[in-house]
């Protein structure tokens, strides 16, 4: 194999390579960050906005320096996998007895794919250049999405994700370090103007400026890395939305550039583009990790999962789905039964109050007693 010494060529080949192996964005960024964007973390960090997400806090250094997450980084390789969905993912909000499932996990878990192919160019730029590397996804502490907008593959939207002229917000993100000097490319400049569409379709007010996020008040956030109840005010809020929320990503004008992910793989599984509520309220542990077996819903067990869709049949006005709510408020969880309490008490408050007169609200568990406590309908 011939090896490749001049930076030009480097970075020519490098890029052939990641494009041929199923790659859709391709940048070169110096392994540092910007004062700026160490600060924004620290600040971010300061102000509790990362909530449950301690593993933040416990990684800061690594995450705000690549060098101290492996010091031989010289530069890094940023790769995009487009995932754009081939329809509009706020239609399914319409649909009170169907459940809303963020695009990125309508299909296999895209940390495997990306991985797969990021060693696969990996390896391949090891052998060919002669050089030491280390490959990541998000699972990671890299501040990708700086990096990215760093490498030019972006810049960052006032929702704070990733935003593409070519792809829109609709972009999986994984990083090559390479123990090499490579000349990085141009940053993307940011081309939101006066836009505030993402702003302003959040539901639960998860911004509180432009270019800042508050996770605590973030839907993806609660339904995902929060493991205890949810707040009683965001519930309404959060509609149907059970896994994730793309609102902030869906309405951004650059999505017009966006073309649906090629990507076999990426693409939306039929039983997860708009599940009933009702049947996925039955699942036990068993039927919840055969669903979704190979799925990033899967990681977050089903109890947390089965506490989303209580929030969401909630939400519904939906009162046939009382039988499932009644089944769920003697399961063995504490959170699922008492986001069963306050469903009940959302979709039938006289059989609340009538419940509630029975004593039944002497839970042991301190969260489903507050449930009974503080009904959402009065």
């Amino acid at each position: 194999m011939t090896v490749v010494h001049d930076s030009a060529a480097i970075k020519t080949a490098i890029r052939a390579k990641a494009l041929a192996a199923g790659f859709d964005a391709v940048g070169f960024a110096a392994a540092t960050l910007a004062a700026e964007t160490r600060r924004h973390l620290q600040e971010f960090l300061a102000a509790g906005r990362h909530g449950d997400m301690g593993w933040m806090v416990e990684k800061a250094d690594r995450r705000g320096d690549p060098r101290t997450l492996w010091p031989d980084a010289r530069s890094v390789v940023v790769l995009g996998m487009n995932y754009a969905p081939d329809a509009d993912p706020l239609t399914i909000l319409e649909q009170r007895d169907r459940a809303a499932i963020s695009v990125y996990a309508r299909h296999r878990d895209y940390h495997d794919l990306v991985k797969k192919r990021l060693k696969e160019v990996g390896r391949w730029i090891a052998e060919t250049c002669k050089v030491d590397i280390k490959v990541f996804v998000d699972t990671a502490p890299v501040m990708e999405k700086p990096l990215a907008a760093q490498g030019g593959i972006g810049w960052q939207g006032k929702h704070t994700n990733l935003v593409s002229r070519s792809f829109g917000s609709w972009l999986f993100l994984g990083e090559i370090y390479l123990a090499l000097d490579l000349p990085p490319d141009a940053a993307e400049i940011d081309r939101c103007g006066q836009c505030r569409r993402c702003l302003d379709i959040c539901p639960t007010a998860a911004f509180p400026a432009p270019y800042q996020l508050d996770a605590r008040r973030c839907i993806s956030y609660l339904t995902i890395e929060h493991a205890g109840p949810i707040p009683r005010e965001l519930r309404a809020p959060m509609g149907n939305r059970i896994y994730g929320c793309d609102d902030c990503l869906s309405v951004c004008p650059w999505n017009k550039f966006a073309r649906a992910t090629s990507h076999a793989p990426l693409m939306a599984r039929a039983d997860l583009t708009a599940p009933r509520l009702a049947d996925l309220a039955r699942l036990d542990d068993a039927a919840f990790r055969a669903l979704f077996s190979g799925s990033p819903v899967k990681r977050i067990g089903r109890n947390r999962f089965v506490r989303n869709i209580l929030i969401a049949i909630g939400n519904s006005g939906q009162r046939e789905l009382l039988p499932a709510v009644e089944v769920l408020m003697s399961d063995p969880s504490p959170v699922v039964r008492g986001m069963a309490v306050w469903a009940l008490s959302r979709l039938d408050p006289a059989a609340w109050h009538a419940l509630r007169a029975t004593g039944v609200s002497h839970e042991e568990d301190p969260d489903v007693r507050a449930e009974w406590q503080s009904p959402d309908s009065f």
